[in-house]
């Protein structure tokens, strides 16, 4: 969907700091921005898609036992639809392929399963809550390309 290469995303590197403005506004504006914090932020990988100088989508990723989580992951709502959402998540999966991680996943909205399911992540157990808000896990095993 992002045809106009003068407009189109770049993904690099961001600090939590920065991605924290579009977590709360998009996944939780109704708490605090402090809310919006992961507890291992200062562990994790956090990437920005900037279209110019803005910064229209966040997401974040943790190593854990299992594998790489995907976390506060979220788009300005302005910005929906466009394929940014896609594009972050494919350059994530591609980053993870090239390295010695075998398995990705994350807590997935329900209203997101499709989305995810589009890069071939499958839904693990059942259904779940947070806030009165449906869940499920959803993961990934990863191709390497190394």
């Amino acid at each position: 969907m992002i045809n106009d290469v003068e407009h189109a995303p770049i993904i690099r590197l961001i600090t939590t700091e920065q991605a924290l403005p579009i977590r709360h506004r998009v996944l939780w504006p109704d708490k605090s921005i402090d809310d919006c914090r992961v507890e291992d932020d200062s562990s994790g990988e956090h990437f920005g898609a900037f279209i110019g100088d803005d910064l229209v989508c966040v997401a974040s990723i943790f190593q854990d036992e299992e594998g790489v989580r995907l976390r506060k992951f979220a788009t300005l709502p302005e910005y929906q639809g466009k394929g940014i959402g896609s594009l972050m998540l494919a350059h994530i999966i591609d980053k993870l392929n090239r390295s010695a991680v075998i398995y990705f996943w994350c807590d997935a909205r329900e209203s997101a399963q499709a989305f995810y399911g589009k890069f071939g992540m499958a839904i693990q157990g059942e259904r779940f809550y947070k806030a009165d808000i449906a869940y499920r896990k959803m993961s990934l095993a990863l191709k390497k390309t190394v």
